[in-house]
């Protein structure tokens, strides 16, 4: 099962290391030296993936034992049913899990040997013989447990024989892996497809392994950076993730969009490998397949990386097949479909049902002699997947038969086809689960609450329930209507290959609104901290299961505040991307307990912010500047009974200017009664999001406009406004940060008075009236000669107030002379 021919090749690469195969031989018989041979009918292996892992594996088969792979992940009420199920002697685990396996042994109606990776000493003087083939094929293998989507894991036991063919098939049928090519190992071994995938096939063909440290994305772009991977195994979900911020990325750029939309109408992989040669180096350079399984791929998936020159082949199987029934070619392959028959495999539709046979059809389920008749008949393996065979040999999947929902009127609806047209209109959708609930169906909705955040949408139920849902349900046949959705915070339940599991649906429905109730809030220190911190910057009180945005409304200068305080804190660096990336402040306090490098409690210092140098190159006044606001003047004078008053308010020197914000012409309707002098010192700040294009940030440029990115960087943006005062000019902030929707005064912000505070410059409040009712929100055109004034009222000096009292103040100011538009 292993290719000796080459003992200087180098067999296993990690981070920090390298194992040729002799060194892979040499620590094969090492680990089968410490238990003697047959002494153990079944060996466990409860760890994540390490070399460790590939060693004592071998050395298993080396003594004639049956290996267990068990998930790392599993919770240990699922890792106790599969030992006391059957009940391997030896159970090898590491560091990492040992408190899981002592809790483990207090629940096993026997006594297995424990063996710790991290506390084990081998041998060095031992006989360096070859790993040599097992004498009998039809030996029980491997056992693998299913991770049960629907909520019964079951032993599947594998032969050599049903391990080899599959590894001729995809190594000299259809030719995907050769010697000279480097195989990524990035999935967890315990599921049969990473583990025939990326440890067995490479190693029976004497190919080198990559191990990654991790699946996140860090990790795996290191390891791909670091190597010469031409390989990959990855499942559909991950593949999805590097599509969505590659696509991002290329759709930011014009050309990228050309090129794209050039190559995917007329495919050329040689063209495709130079024109987003950026892409490939991102992935090593040398990356050129990318297998996916253990679920459906989705053809805009495939089809993307094909577009950018990836080799990308999809292939189906089972656990109970070894794993694999069909599998594309190199040289022969379509998106949209797992492939054609391999090697010695047979498969037929039976009404509609997928079935298969041949030497890679397992034994049977471990102890399930019922379980085991009722999938296999006949030699036939019946997969439960519903598809169909084309003219040229392509096997199609058309959905999965025990997924099926049959409503009380007989219609048969498949939930995956829901699932992906609804992930697939929106970027704001990150997963989706399609449920019968009371007869009608039931769409549980994880939102991508990062991009919601973006698009500044502060209502996702009202999003989903009026553009999305009723989208979907225009278009979708009367008894495919999704009647009723709820948005979680939580991940759709899958198995660790991605395939959900619709066992825990049910479960998952009733949750959300009993959440707020039954969740039991931390006692950690961290999540305390956390919580009076927030608590105070928000002023209400706060749930585990809250989101910052959506629950509590934190606004942008609350954010800021709050990542400046976990890294002053904690010792954690948090950008504001990643801190809305977090579904709950529990999961945030999560990741914080995880990376925390210390944990002392500071207040945010905002001088010592302000008072950092920042790279500032203002506008230039221009003669287009002048011409517009002149402009401008004459505009509103002609159109609007306009007047403004106290313009003598404004002083001499650095002031914070505050009007209230109503419609989109404030800014101008503040600017047009400012003489020459005071407007040439006046910046505007506009967010970078709305100026967009190369005309809007020439004008930009050259009218006093200073664009900043303030969802990315709200601390350089306050910073840069430090520095536009520290200069003696005069800045011009709406303290709403956004319009009113009822011409009524809406929470201020208190950027201006942190500002106006740290730096002693006074702010300038301004009322503005009549404008909303000459361009409200529901109007195209402005009112023609509606009355609008602009009132400058007296400066106020900071020093008397803190940055609450000081907002309240400005806003106590503007509102007692707002005229109400009730």
């Amino acid at each position: 099962m292993i290719n000796f021919s080459n003992k200087e090749q180098i067999a296993i690469i990690t981070k920090t290391s390298q194992f040729t195969y002799q060194d892979l031989n040499n620590s094969i018989n090492k680990y089968a030296s410490i238990f003697p041979k047959n002494s153990a009918e079944r060996i466990a292996i409860f760890s994540e993936n390490r070399p460790d892992w590939i060693f004592s594996f071998f050395a298993g088969w080396k003594n004639e034992s049956t290996i267990v792979p068990i998930d790392y992940m599993a919770s240990n009420g699922d890792v106790t049913f599969i030992l006391n199920d059957c009940k391997p002697e030896i159970i090898f685990t590491s560091n990492e899990k040992k408190d899981d396996v002592e809790t483990i042994l207090k629940s096993l109606d026997y006594t297995p040997k424990v063996i710790n990776f991290d506390s084990l000493e081998l041998p060095e003087n031992i006989e360096h013989d070859e790993w040599k083939k097992q004498t009998d094929d039809e030996k029980t293998a491997v056992i693998i447990y299913t991770s049960g989507t629907t909520g019964s894991p079951k032993g599947v036991m594998l032969s050599y024989t049903n391990l080899l063919s599959n590894l001729d098939a995809v190594c000299y049928d259809a030719k995907i892996y050769d010697k000279s090519q480097q195989v990524l190992m990035l999935l967890p071994l315990h599921h049969i497809f990473p583990l025939a995938g990326t440890m067995l096939a490479p190693l029976y063909i004497g190919a080198p392994i990559v191990m990654s440290p991790s699946i996140q994305s860090s990790d795996l772009l290191e390891t791909l950076k670091n190597n010469n991977v031409n390989l990959m195994v990855g499942v559909p979900r991950l593949y999805e993730l590097i599509y969505k911020g590659l696509k991002t990325k290329i759709e930011a750029s014009a050309a990228g969009r050309i090129f794209f939309a050039i190559l995917k109408t007329f495919p050329n992989r040689k063209l495709a490998l130079k024109i987003f040669k950026k892409v490939h180096d991102g992935f090593g350079g040398h990356l050129e397949y990318m297998i996916a399984g253990g679920a459906a791929l989705s053809p805009e998936v495939g089809g993307f990386f094909k577009t950018l020159g990836f080799k990308i082949l999809e292939g189906f199987g089972m656990t109970e097949t070894a794993p694999i029934i069909t599998f594309n070619r190199p040289d022969n392959f379509r998106i949209g479909t797992p492939g054609q028959q391999l090697g010695k495999v047979k498969i037929e539709i039976r009404d509609g049902e997928i079935v298969a046979k041949g030497p890679n059809v397992m034994q049977g389920y471990f102890n399930r002699p019922k379980e085991t008749a009722d999938i296999l008949k006949d030699g036939w393996l019946y997969t439960g997947d519903l598809g169909y065979i084309d003219k040229d040999g392509f096997l199609y999947i058309t959905g999965r038969k025990k997924e099926i929902i049959v409503l009380s009127n007989g219609k048969n609806i498949n939930p995956v086809e829901i699932e992906d047209k609804l992930e697939r209109m929106s970027v704001f959708t990150d997963e989706v689960a399609v449920h019968l609930s009371n007869d009608i169906l039931h769409a549980l909705i994880v939102p991508d609450f990062n991009e919601l955040s973006k698009a500044e949408i502060k209502n996702p139920e009202e999003y989903f329930r009026d553009t999305i849902i009723a989208e979907y349900n225009k278009h979708a046949s009367s008894y495919k209507r999704v009647m009723q959705f709820t948005l979680l915070k939580t991940e759709i339940p899958r198995t660790r290959l991605g395939k959900i599991q619709r066992f825990k649906l049910t479960e998952l429905l009733e949750t959300p609104q009993k959440k707020k109730t039954k969740t039991e809030e931390p006692s950690s220190e961290e999540y305390q901290s956390i919580k009076v911190f927030i608590e105070d910057q928000a002023n209400t009180k706060i749930s585990p299961d809250d989101h910052l945005e959506f629950d509590i409304a934190l606004d942008s200068l609350g954010k800021l505040s709050l990542i400046d305080f976990i890294d002053k804190s904690f010792g954690v660096s948090i950008n504001e991307d990643k801190l809305l990336s977090f579904p709950s402040i529990s999961k945030l306090v999560d990741f914080i307990t995880d990376n925390k490098l210390r944990h002392k409690i500071e207040s945010i210092d905002w001088s010592v912010i302000l008072k950092e140098k920042v790279s500032l190159k203002l506008p230039k006044t221009s003669l287009i500047f002048h011409i517009i606001t002149g402009f401008s003047k004459l505009f509103i004078k002609i159109y609007f009974k306009f007047k403004s008053e106290d313009i003598e308010n404004i002083p001499d020197g650095p002031c914070i200017i505050t009007p209230n914000h109503q419609t989109y012409y404030d800014a101008m309707f503040v600017a047009s009664h400012l003489n020459k002098k005071i407007l040439n010192e006046t910046y505007f700040y506009a967010k970078k999001k709305h100026v967009n294009n190369k005309f809007l940030q020439f004008l930009a440029r050259k009218n006093n406009v200073i664009v900043m990115d303030i969802s990315k960087n709200l601390k350089e943006s306050i910073q840069k406004l430090a520095e536009v005062l520290r200069m003696g000019k005069k800045i011009i902030l709406f303290p709403e940060g956004t319009r009113t929707k009822d011409g009524e005064l809406i929470e201020f912000k208190k950027m201006f008075a942190i500002l106006s505070k740290e730096m002693d410059i006074p702010v300038v409040p301004v009322v503005i009236n009549g404008a909303f009712s000459a361009y409200s929100p529901n109007k195209k055109i402005p009112k023609l000669f509606a009355p609008i004034s602009v009132k400058f009222l007296e400066p106020i000096s900071p020093e008397n107030y803190d940055y609450n009292s000081l907002t309240d103040t400005v806003k106590d100011k503007i509102q007692s002379q707002l005229i109400s538009n009730k």
